[in-house]
């Protein structure tokens, strides 16, 4: 019941049900839909709270807080987020922070990566390239995006890939569902590795960028035979 509370009410406030400056309902009235006791109650929210969606004052009561305040890349929140909104405007949000951080990653892995860290996006992309299905691609397509994080030998950069994994879950699964995904990702992700494993910081940029490109195009694509339909 505590994560049913925690993930209805977060629901409510990452789809805009609840709205910046909003306060939850009453305690009381909580108390009384979910049939719980207030602590277990507060406790949900003290969850919220950590997530930065609400503000919980004495006599105030508990409060939406401004969306740039959320804790976005939150697994909880990304996922509520993911589940509320358009998936394509989901897809377009995520290709901008893509864009932004994905080819100054994957030139800096050229620069910085290991024999080590180049085998293992290598292998990443070999377990790509003999994936049966578009599904079974999805889990080394993440690898080798993790792998080339890892490659920077950056701790924030590292981060920022683990906290990414489920929205680009999410990105890749859209982009799968074009008819030749298997023919179109694998040559674009030749083209990064290649990069890396040469020490060509420029190319690997290049490369990356060239392959988000794509991916919004292939996005498009699925996402207007959808609406086609």
């Amino acid at each position: 019941m505590h994560a049913r509370i925690v993930q209805e009410l977060g629901i409510d406030i990452v789809s805009g049900k609840l709205s910046p400056g909003d306060r939850l309902p009453a305690e009381a009235k909580l108390c009384e839909a979910y049939g719980v006791s207030r602590p277990v109650l507060r406790e949900a929210t003290r969850v919220l709270v950590a997530k930065g969606l609400v503000l919980s004052k004495p006599r105030l009561g508990s409060v939406v807080r401004p969306r740039d305040e959320w804790h976005t890349l939150d697994p909880d929140v990304l996922f509520w987020t993911i589940t509320s909104v358009h998936e394509g405007a989901f897809f377009q949000s995520l290709l901008v922070v893509r864009r932004i951080v994905e080819p100054a990653a994957a030139a800096l892995a050229a620069s910085n990566a290991t024999e080590e860290d180049v085998t293992r996006i290598r292998d990443a992309y070999e377990r790509m390239s003999h994936a049966p299905t578009p599904e079974a691609l999805l889990t080394p397509d993440l690898e080798f995006h993790r792998a080339i994080m890892t490659a920077t030998h950056n701790d924030m950069l590292m981060y920022i890939g683990h906290m990414l994994s489920l929205a680009l879950s999410e990105s890749i699964k859209l982009t799968s569902r074009h008819p030749d995904t298997h023919a179109l990702s694998l040559p674009r992700h030749k083209a990064i590795l290649t990069a890396i494993a040469n020490r060509d910081p420029l190319g690997a940029r290049h490369a990356s960028l060239v392959q988000l490109d794509n991916a919004l195009a292939d996005a498009q694509s699925v996402l207007t035979a959808v609406y086609q339909e």
